[in-house]
């Protein structure tokens, strides 16, 4: 019978601890980027980015919008260091690869300004590892 009720109190704090830990999840509505990191990548995306994205991040031809509801679908659930790979081993197109951890840091950092995301206190990191704990959420949690 104990082993019944310790059994039972084990599942409960398992499913307790999982729905805090669901909760503590971080996204880019916690505020992970900085006004002033946001306005470094305005300048490089300004040089690096708008000749195919637009001036406005609206899309042209054949490359996508960067900061639309087709956007934030596309990247609904997965992680900003996905995002943030994406950016850094595919371009710009002409060059990929070329920007360094920083400046991709950076520019996405811009793109969360222009989608709307609140800016925070704390630079969005260069380093994949740690924006892996950030999930892309394409509408605001409750």
């Amino acid at each position: 019978m104990k082993l019944g009720l310790a059994a039972t109190v084990g599942i409960v704090a398992t499913a307790i601890f999982g729905t805090l830990s669901a909760q503590e999840a971080k996204s880019q509505w916690d505020g992970v980027y900085t006004p002033e990191q946001a306005i470094r990548g305005e300048t490089i995306y300004g040089e690096q980015c708008s000749s195919c994205h637009g001036s406005d991040l609206a899309g042209a031809e054949m490359a996508p919008g960067l900061a639309d509801d087709y956007f934030a679908a596309n990247w609904n659930d997965l992680t900003l260091g996905d995002l943030f790979e994406r950016i850094r081993i595919s371009m710009p197109e002409d060059d990929p690869g070329s920007l360094s951890r920083q400046q991709n840091a950076d520019v996405l950092a811009f793109i969360l300004f222009k989608g709307k995301y609140p800016p925070g206190e704390t630079e969005l990191p260069p380093a994949t590892e740690v924006l892996n704990a950030y999930t892309f959420l394409a509408t605001m949690p409750q």
